[in-house]
């Protein structure tokens, strides 16, 4: 069984204190739905259900299993797109997405379809969930579609047409005011839902990561009308707090520092908690001098208002791009002999950080230290930043030779060849063109967020992954792709970076395009392209020519074609980082790609994924686990590795911790006292999504999106466990 292969892995600590979560005054009356993205307006991903509990979970079977998947109609996107949707269940219904991005409402206990909402327009990017709202008679789902967020009756599955413009409002709203270029055409839509206080919603966005990037300010719009409320400027305008932490006017052309992962509510004082991302560029800072708030921080808003609380700064000047990439958790600790309301919140470098929700103040020590400033021509690093001392990380920070895997000899040598081509001395060593290796990007902390338990304990599994980062100038690229056609020329411009010169991606953020004519249609290309997809934003930017040139390309790298011009290719330079509103950075990555060996397995030695459970009270760690396995690698005597995980956990009053994610395509239940596998189902694609539990007349559920792809097989299912 796999769970004995675990139990070297177990690290068993006191649990000291006991602490609890947030209670969630609108949910969880009875402790049987799971109405909120999140499990509750805390984010902690917990359940007072324990009809399932330790001992009977291994007779969990089916219970019912729901194909969201469609075939695409003639001309629309193709069906090969996955689902990361933690749906909702609102008195026994349960509401999620379809992978092209359809509302649906299921009878939770039978998964039988009641009803469908298909938004007039045809958008491929990530959901993640939906918000459910309510008045007397008046129930509502919100939910986004590319850059139009969308109210929808909750019983009827029709649209709300008293909000906004016949029941849509547009993402650009609240963007442009005040603002000299336009930011109409730049990729806006929202991966994980919004929050909702009282009667307003407020929500983030998901923007490029590239010079052309939106601004990534949060909003609250009104439920029932759709008006607009209140913007929070998280790159500030003149006369707003952090205004002076960027060179003069810098909102005028700088994006991005977007709330992209979700966000909590403390309803009793009236406050939202979020994270934001980097700001734009990902990896080239030079123009955006300083320490630029509000990119990287834990920030607190005064939920009717919108106006400043507080902030934390986790990253300054960010070159890494280590987004917070995952919801904070409201909890309550004891400490230093007090009890004390906080905001636990993972990052993507794997760190957790502990905040005071009044003030916030860390609760545990941070250290400010020097760090290297050797930066490329024109960048500014910034010369501090944070290290918490505890809890210690739950990734690795530095890529050491004594990091190299050992899985086998010729993995050894492969890598160690490859670590000694690049620069990894520190954590925070500034991006330069002879190529960098680090950690944090892929997680630490992932999208799937934290479970926190009553007990105070947090759960989260962590990515160990590390990554090349090359850069190259702007000027030796436009040399480079001087001799290229039109198409290619493009293509190396706006896509190289992700997919590669080759175009083989690295089969998960980035997929191959490799005979990719033989995939999709030229027209389903294109809309992708338009439109944007997953991690790749929108190139409405770009004319419509310029799209067509890299779709010919992409379809058909062979086709013989004439070289572009210069004055062709400094136009394709000019049109792919010099949009109205955006700014052309004299530094781009050439290269981003996992540092694997031949056979694709991370570069280092395992674990590569882990399982961890944190005492949130004194900050230490109860149980590590690996968490995934390849079979492969187990066959051949090597103990379990984990594998990298996409998705988050759940916990339960039965004792349980609940998670699928891993690349194994497996669903497990662990003890979250001891780490110890008590169940595991096989799934028919993978789990790439946080699971949810409920309980509808009496029986309790399990569900899981089995949406499948990251460089394994597609599905299209959402699956409900069930005791027999």
């Amino acid at each position: 069984m796999t769970r004995t292969r675990f139990c070297s892995y177990l690290l068993i600590v006191g649990l000291g204190h006991m602490a609890c979560v947030e209670r969630d005054t609108y949910s969880f009356k009875t402790g049987t739905d799971w109405p909120v993205y999140g499990g509750n307006k805390a984010g902690n991903r917990y359940s007072p259900l324990n009809q399932i509990d330790t001992g009977n979970v291994d007779q969990l079977e089916v219970a019912w299993m729901f194909n969201a998947a469609e075939e695409p109609e003639a001309g629309k996107q193709p069906r090969a797109l996955q689902i990361q949707c933690q749906p909702i269940v609102v008195n026994g219904m349960l509401y999620g997405t379809t992978p092209a991005l359809k509302l649906f409402a299921l009878n939770a206990a039978t998964g039988e379809l009641t009803w469908k909402f298909e938004p007039p327009e045809s958008r491929i990017h990530v959901n993640r969930g939906v918000a459910y709202w309510e008045k007397g008679e008046d129930k509502r789902i919100l939910y986004t579609v590319g850059p139009n967020l969308y109210a929808v009756d909750a019983i009827r599955g029709e649209p709300v047409l008293s909000f906004g413009e016949q029941g849509v409002v547009n993402l650009y709203e609240g963007i442009a005011k005040g603002l000299e270029n336009d930011v109409v055409g730049l990729s806006i839509n929202a991966t994980s839902p919004g929050v909702i206080y009282g009667d307003v919603y407020i929500v983030g966005s998901a923007v490029s990561e590239s010079g052309n990037a939106a601004p990534g300010y949060v909003r609250a719009f009104d439920i029932i009308t759709g008006e607009l409320r209140w913007v929070f400027h998280t790159i500030p305008h003149p006369g707003e707090t952090g205004y002076d932490t960027w060179p003069d006017s810098a909102y005028q052309k700088i994006g991005a520092a977007n709330s992209w992962a979700g966000m909590v509510v403390d309803e009793r004082r009236g406050m939202v908690f979020f994270g934001t991302g980097s700001p734009a560029s990902d990896f080239y800072g030079g123009d955006r001098k300083g320490s630029n708030l509000f990119a990287n921080c834990v920030v607190a808003l005064h939920a009717q208002t919108g106006k400043l609380a507080w902030h934390y700064q986790v990253i300054h000047h960010d070159l890494w791009d280590r987004d917070i990439s995952c919801q904070p958790n409201l909890v309550t600790v004891n400490h230093d002999g007090k009890r004390i309301d906080a905001v636990a919140q993972a990052t993507k470098d794997g760190l957790l950080y502990l905040l005071d929700r009044e003030t916030g103040k860390s609760l545990f020590p941070v250290e400010e230290r020097a760090v290297p400033t050797h930066g490329l021509p024109g960048e500014h690093p910034y010369p501090t930043q944070k290290f918490p001392l505890k809890p210690l990380p739950f990734s690795r920070q530095v890529f050491t030779e004594a990091d190299i895997t050992d899985i086998s000899p010729e993995s050894h040598a492969y890598i160690k060849a490859q670590y000694l081509k690049y620069r990894s001395d520190h954590k925070f060593t500034p991006p330069d063109t002879s190529g960098t290796l680090l950690f944090g990007y892929s997680g630490g902390a992932e999208w799937g967020g934290s479970a926190a338990d009553p007990e105070g304990v947090l759960y989260i599994n962590a990515n160990d992954e590390p990554w090349v980062l090359q850069m190259i100038d702007t000027v030796s690229l436009n040399r480079e792709t001087a001799s290229l056609s039109r198409g290619n020329a493009l293509y190396a411009i706006n896509c190289a970076s992700c997919h590669g010169g080759d175009r083989r991606g690295n089969g998960l953020e980035f997929p191959s395009l490799a005979e990719i004519g033989n995939r999709m249609s030229h027209a389903q290309l294109k809309q992708i392209v338009t439109a944007g997809t997953g991690r790749m934003p929108s190139f409405q930017h770009l004319p419509d020519d310029d799209r067509e040139a890299i779709v010919q390309y992409v379809r058909n790298p062979r086709a013989v074609s004439r070289p572009a011009t210069g004055v062709q290719q400094g136009k394709a330079q000019n049109r792919a980082e010099s949009p109205s509103f955006g700014f052309k950075p004299l530094y781009v990555k050439k290269v981003w790609e996992r540092l694997t060996d031949p056979d694709g397995y991370p570069g280092v030695k395992p674990p590569w994924g882990t399982l961890n459970a944190i005492d949130l009270n004194t900050g230490e760690y109860v149980w590590r686990v690996p968490l995934g396995e390849f079979p492969e690698l187990t066959e051949k005597g090597i103990p379990v590795t984990g594998t990298e995980s996409y998705g988050g956990p759940i916990v339960t009053a039965g004792g349980l911790v609940f998670i699928a994610a891993t690349r194994d395509e497996r669903i497990r239940a662990f003890d979250k006292k001891t780490g110890e596998i008590l169940w595991e189902y096989q799934l028919p694609a993978g789990g790439f999504a946080t699971p949810i539990t409920y309980e509808v007349a009496g029986r309790q559920y399990v569900v899981i999106a089995a949406g499948g792809a990251r460089g394994a097989k597609l599905g299209g299912n959402y699956i409900a466990f069930a005791l027999k």
